[in-house]
């Protein structure tokens, strides 16, 4: 039987696309974590496609794909449409093939994925905002110019790529409960939890999709392939409006349930990523992680695919302080303050009596004609968590003051 007749995501494609990836996937090992297991109550394992070469799981599926490919297909040229994993994924692949590559991008897409994009080799152009319009502008051009196009996720060959990840966890972890994995357009899932169950059918695969761009959840609910009218998260790898048509079959039938997560959600999620594990994940690679705290079951082995980790330094800055922020580790306190010397003094020193760091002061002299209550002092504080936080209120309430919370801005 030659390989072109051979089912796509069978048992003897996902094993020899488990060969073919071989050679140019970095061997990611399952992480336990400590800190998930115990949060959560059962054992937690990471698989870490954040440290694979383009940052990412997707040049499994970029690779296998061109692996099936013709001399004559990979000749034309190929063209993609893609947030920034795909992307670097065929760039890498066509590198590897010594084949021209052309990666059509929303103009949204950070920086540090458009650079490394070209770094491979590959000719970006910036298009649409989101990855829909993306994608139609990459067939256009794929018609005008007769290049192969070779699609993220809506794909059975890529989507049997990405699925030689669950050939690796089950190899490592043969016992494993649940595999939960993040859905943009389903290429991902698709391989995952058709591969799962066919080594397994007891393993639970739950697909966790951005609360802003769950076209999946809404397709399975509505039974058919359904398009949401705008996507909005801070996900961009997976911020997609329609998922595969191609796909939805497999994913219906293999999928035992599907969670959806909000931003803020990702946000502390990344926090406890670096602080704990040292790990840099994007957003999109963080859905599996906040999903955690969302399934209902205690002792079981669970595995969070990180998907990927390409986040550019001002998104990283900014998760991180929003983060801190949503934990109460930063908050901002306004007092209002007699006009007279030394209360300023008086004020630090009840805050440093509780360990509270400042971070910022303003002093506002103008907000009232009163003058026992004639100064604004809008505090920006550093805490441990919530607890300290709430003790530093309670002391300035204790001595006299009114502490009011409000909006922080750092």
């Amino acid at each position: 039987m030659s390989k072109d007749k051979k089912e796509m995501l069978s048992l003897e494609r996902f094993e020899e696309a488990s060969e073919v990836v071989k050679k140019v996937t970095l061997e990611t090992k399952l992480v336990y974590s400590d800190y998930f297991s115990a949060q959560t109550g059962n054992k937690v394992y990471l698989k870490p496609e954040n440290m694979q070469f383009t940052g990412a799981y997707k040049l499994r599926g970029a690779y296998y794909k061109m692996s099936t490919l013709s001399e004559e297909d990979l000749k034309r040229g190929l063209i993609t449409a893609s947030a920034g994993n795909h992307a670097q994924g065929v760039a890498y692949a066509a590198k590897c093939y010594g084949a021209k590559a052309t990666i059509v991008m929303p103009t949204t897409t950070p920086l540090i994925k458009v650079n490394r994009t070209k770094n491979y080799g590959a000719e970006v152009v910036l298009f649409g905002d989101v990855y829909d319009e993306a994608c139609e502008e990459a067939y256009r051009l794929a018609d005008e110019k007769g290049y192969t196009f070779i699609h993220p996720f809506d794909d059975l060959t890529v989507a049997t790529g990405q699925g030689t990840i669950a050939m690796e966890i089950v190899k490592e972890l043969p016992l494993v409960d649940y595999i939960l994995v993040p859905i943009g357009g389903g290429g991902l899932a698709t391989g995952v939890s058709t591969l799962a169950k066919l080594l397994n059918p007891k393993i639970k695969v739950i697909g966790v999709e951005p609360a802003g761009a769950n076209c999946m959840q809404e397709s399975i609910k509505n039974g058919k392939v359904t398009t949401l009218p705008s996507v909005s998260t801070i996900a961009d790898g997976t911020a997609v409006k329609t998922p595969g048509e191609k796909l939805f079959p497999y994913l219906q039938k293999n999928l035992d349930d599907i969670i959806t997560i909000n931003d803020e959600e990702l946000v502390v999620a990344f926090l406890d990523m670096v602080e704990n594990h040292k790990m840099v994940v994007e957003n999109s690679g963080l859905l599996s992680v906040a999903a955690l705290k969302h399934l209902d079951v205690k002792g079981k082995k669970i595995v969070s695919i990180l998907s990927g980790g390409n986040m550019d330094v001002i998104t990283m800055s900014s998760v991180v302080q929003q983060g801190l922020i949503f934990r109460d580790r930063i908050f901002t306190v306004s007092v209002l303050l007699p006009d007279k010397p030394g209360e300023l003094h008086r004020v630090s020193g009840i805050i440093a009596d509780v360990n509270g760091n400042v971070i910022k002061l303003e002093h506002n002299q103008f907000v009232s004609i009163n003058r026992n209550a004639a100064v604004e002092l809008r505090i920006t504080l550093e805490a441990y968590g919530t607890d300290h936080k709430n003790e530093i209120m309670a002391a300035l309430e204790k001595e006299g003051y009114k502490p009011r919370l409000v909006r922080t801005n750092i």
